[in-house]
């Protein structure tokens, strides 16, 4: 396996270790948590949509990280391995 796909892998399940704990705490709620990941998939679409050498493919690719950590803020990570997660975000993208 590509190094790079398991220090994404790593930073993935850090983070939406980080976003759960900010979950629990009370610093901030679910809907929060969605909502900015919904504005910077957004923010990414449009700034990456003038780009003519992007393919689907590749969008697909560089939003990956974020609708990881939307699936996995909606689906209780700390039961869900990466893979099961990952399948998630394959499933939701057809």
């Amino acid at each position: 396996m590509n190094t790079a796909n398991l220090q994404l892998e790593g930073l993935l399940v850090a983070t939406s270790s980080i976003l759960e704990l900010l979950r629990r705490k009370g610093l901030l709620n679910e809907q929060e948590i969605l909502d900015a990941l919904h504005a910077a998939e957004a923010n990414l679409e449009d700034r990456l949509a003038d780009s003519p050498e992007l393919r689907s493919a590749h969008m697909d690719a560089v939003k990956f990280p974020i609708r990881f950590l939307l699936a996995a803020t909606n689906a209780a990570p700390e039961q869900l391995s990466f893979s099961q997660i990952t399948a998630l975000v394959g499933e939701a993208k057809r």
